[in-house]
Order: structure tokens, then C-alpha cells, then sequence
């Protein structure tokens, strides 16, 4: 078991629930009065995230390029979507494996390794469309090449935040991180659009290219005495079933990566929802789908802030996102004008992140560091690998039934499963579900059942 600071987040069937929990020393930011951006105090986090600014910004930059390249090669929507199953076809199909690598490895070589392929591979792309020589098949090559880098990157880059900060600031850096990416998503279309307009997609390859050196040369300037040491795993056979074996016996994670998996798979199929809502139900155009995306952006931005404040994760907060976010979906699903649709974009980004951020560190700071690779890697499988499950049954709905109705029903998915998962891990715990009156206002939580006492003999 874990002893870390998040260990008593879920509700699980343990020994020590009842105990009250205590916090190893120097753990400052892990409180509800923590700063918002405590943890951009450490050096090693604070290079980190500088390079992360670049580099995210840089992949925004890319995915906008890349897809615009691709229908403008072939002029198919087909083609596009091809692009994207091959970014994430690895990662559904190797990514427990590239955990086990994690696991066994030091994360900031292999970070060094990963982010250099990944800057390759766009300077590749870049020298082949300035040059006019590229072709569609380049594209593909490049994305699964990315796509394959991602399998080792994404587990390491998430486990290699405790190494930086430490159990006491995990929450607050996973939070930034996250505030972080959404920033890159306002500002790296923007750029991307002005660049491809001005000067060409070959140079949006370009920058994302050279904007690998920011990462990479803040791994290389770090402290390594100032790491925080984590156990590895040593090599063996077994490993990838080892990694299974141990979420399927924790309650807290099963049921955290469940959850994930309903919520990415039925809930954040956006692409297919608000481009049908700028469309078909309001006949706004390409205007209105780009301020529903950067409405979404900014609740997603506050999210993390949000969660960066907070400091704590707990289990209540992340099925309570998960119940607001498919509510928010349902009542988008019933917005009868633009604006006030546009609007509610706000809360589905912001809970939808919470969801997220919550779930991305409860499970990290539940997690024995020797198997955090392996469990981040099927957190990101599932999380990454619902939406090409997803977005065809959505696509179906939407086709059958109407767009209000494929939102309302994914809404209403997201929303069954956070209660139902909620209710399972609340048994599991020894919880139950108490409804009290408090100053003419309802309060409901969850508390300790009273154990029935036994009569004395007579």
C-alpha cells in the first residue's frame, strides 16, 4: 500500500480506513491554503514546466498543421481521421507495455530520448513540406512515429512529476500541468492558423521541431540530488499482469480507471458534438464551432487552476465532477439558443478537467511507486483509447436520432456511471449515503455505518 498523502482519497475495503490520517513532514502545499502555484518553488519542476510551455504550444501548433496538410493532399476527411487512429493506434495497442518499460527505467533518459524523437520526426515533416516534396504517406509514417514515442513519453512525463515535487505538491504540479496544456490550446491554433495563412504548414512543423529544446534542456539542467528517489521495478517475466493483477485488487483504482474509461468514451466526443451544433441546430458555421472550443478551454483552464488551489484529491471530488459534468451535457443537450449554448461550454470544460486532474492524481498518489508506470500507461490506454470507441457510436446517435440527442445521452452515461461507481466504492468503504436538513437546505455525504452491537449474554 501506498503511504503517500493521497492514500486515504477513495473510500477502499482496508484495515486502516478507520485511522485517522496523518502527513509526512515537509508536505506544505497539501492543505486547503496551499498557493496556487506552490509548486513552481522547486527548480527541478519549475525548468519542467518552462520547457512544457514551448513544447505544448508547439504540439497545438502541429495538430492543426498536420490535419490541414492532410486534406489539402487529399482532399478527404477519411484521411484525416486515418492521421489520428494512427497517432493513437499505439498507445491502445502497446501502451501497457510501454508502462513496464517506464517501471523499469530511469524517466528523465527516457524522457530525453522520447522528446528527441518526437522533435526528429517534426523536422522531418517540416524539410519535406517547405521542400513541396511530401506526400501523404510521409504523414502517416510521421504520426504513427509520434504515436509510438507517445507510448514511453506519456507515462513517463506523468510519473516523472512526483520525482520532481514529491508526494506533498503532486496535486498542485499535476493541476499546473494541465493549466498548462489548456493555455497551448488557446494560444497554439491561433498562431498556427496566422502561420499557415502567412507563410505555410511546413513552418508550423518547424517551430514545433525547435520547440523540443526547451523541454529537453530543462531535463538536462536539472538537479539530479534534488530528484525525490523512487523505487524501480526490477526486470522480470510477469510484469505487464503483475501491473492488472494490482489495479484489479484495488478498488480505488479499478474503479477510478472505470470511470475514466466511460467518461472518455461516451462524454468527450466533442469533435462530433459542437461541429453538429454550429451546423446543423444553430447554422452558425465555422465561427461559432471555434468559440464553443475556446469557451470549453477556458472552463478547462479554470479547472486546473482550480484544482491546483484545492491541493487535495479526494474520491467525492472526482465523482461529484464526473455527476456536474454529464448534468452540464444534458442541459447543453437543451439549450435553445447559441449563446446560451456557448455559455455552458464554461462548466462542461471546468468539470470535465476537474474530472481529470482528479482522477490523473488520486491515482498516482494511491499507486506504489514501483507500479505507477504500469498503471498510469493502462490510465492513459483508457482515458486516450475511448474516443476512437466512442466517437463512431456518437456519430451514429447523432446521425439517427440528432445531435441533442447523441450529447444527451453521453451526458446521461457519464452521469449513470459516476453514481453507480460512486454507490460501489462508497459499500466498499463502509460508507452509506446520509440526507440531512441543515437550515432549511439538504446536505448529503456519505458517513461511516454504525456497527450493530452485540446484545450481552444474559
Amino acid at each position: 500500500m501506498s503511504t503517500g498523502t493521497g492514500a486515504d482519497s477513495a473510500p477502499a475495503p482496508t484495515a486502516h480506513d478507520s485511522q485517522p490520517t496523518t502527513r509526512p513532514a515537509g508536505t506544505a502545499g497539501t492543505g486547503r491554503n496551499s498557493s496556487m502555484f506552490s509548486s513552481l518553488k522547486i527548480r527541478n519542476y519549475r525548468l519542467f514546466f518552462m520547457g512544457q510551455v514551448v513544447s505544448n504550444i508547439g504540439t497545438w501548433m502541429q495538430r492543426i498543421a498536420q490535419d490541414w496538410l492532410v486534406l489539402s493532399l487529399t482532399g478527404s476527411s477519411t484521411a484525416v481521421g486515418v492521421t489520428t487512429a494512427l497517432q493513437f493506434l499505439p498507445m491502445l495497442l502497446f501502451g501497457l507495455y510501454g508502462g513496464v518499460l517506464v517501471d523499469r527505467l530511469r524517466k528523465r533518459p527516457v524522457l530525453l530520448v522520447t522528446q528527441a524523437a518526437m522533435a526528429l520526426t517534426a523536422l522531418a515533416l517540416a524539410v519535406l513540406t517547405l521542400s513541396g516534396s511530401v506526400q501523404i504517406w510521409h504523414v502517416y509514417v510521421a504520426a504513427l512515429a509520434v504515436g509510438l514515442a507517445t507510448v514511453v513519453d506519456n507515462p513517463a512525463r506523468q510519473t516523472f512529476v512526483s520525482e520532481l515535487v514529491g508526494p506533498g505538491q503532486l496535486q498542485n504540479a499535476v493541476s499546473l500541468n494541465s493549466a498548462n496544456f489548456q493555455s497551448a490550446r488557446l494560444v497554439g491554433p491561433a498562431v498556427a492558423g496566422l502561420m499557415i495563412t502567412g507563410v505555410g504548414t511546413g513552418w508550423a512543423f518547424l517551430f514545433n521541431g525547435l520547440s523540443f529544446v526547451a523541454p529537453i534542456a530543462g531535463l538536462l539542467l536539472m538537479r539530479a540530488r534534488d530528484l525525490h528517489v523512487v523505487e524501480r521495478a526490477p526486470r522480470g517475466k510477469g510484469q505487464l499482469r503483475e501491473g492488472l493483477h494490482y489495479v484489479a485488487g484495488r478498488p480505488e483504482l479499478l474503479w477510478t480507471v472505470v470511470l475514466v474509461g466511460f467518461i472518455g468514451t461516451f462524454g468527450f466526443n466533442f469533435p462530433v458534438y459542437l461541429s453538429a451544433f454550429a451546423d446543423d441546430v444553430f447554422h452558425a458555421g465555422a465561427g461559432s464551432y471555434s468559440l464553443f472550443n475556446t469557451l470549453m478551454a477556458i472552463g478547462s483552464l479554470a479547472g486546473a487552476l482550480l484544482a491546483a488551489r484545492r491541493g487535495t484529491s479526494r474520491m467525492r471530488v472526482l465523482i461529484g465532477a464526473a455527476v456536474a459534468f454529464g448534468t452540464m451535457e444534458l442541459v447543453a443537450a437543451t439549450a435553445p439558443s447559441l449563446w446560451l449554448f456557448a455559455l455552458i461550454m464554461v462548466p462542461i470544460g471546468m468539470f470535465g478537467m476537474t474530472v481529470n486532474v482528479t482522477a490523473n492524481t488520486g491515482i498516482q498518489m494511491t499507486t506504489d511507486p514501483a507500479m505507477r508506470g504500469r498503471v498510469m500507461a493502462l490510465y492513459m490506454m483508457v482515458f486516450l483509447g475511448g474516443a476512437p470507441v466512442g466517437a463512431p457510436i456518437a456519430g451514429w446517435i447523432t446521425d439517427a436520432y440528432g445531435v441533442r440527442a447523441g450529447l444527451a445521452a453521453g451526458g446521461a452515461i457519464a452521469a449513470a456511471a459516476a453514481v453507480t461507481i460512486g454507490l460501489i466504492l462508497a459499500r466498499a468503504g463502509g460508507l452509506q449515503l446520509s440526507v440531512r436538513w441543515n437550515r432549511g437546505h439538504p446536505r448529503v455525504r456519505f458517513v461511516r455505518r454504525e456497527r450493530e452491537e452485540l446484545a450481552p449474554a444474559a
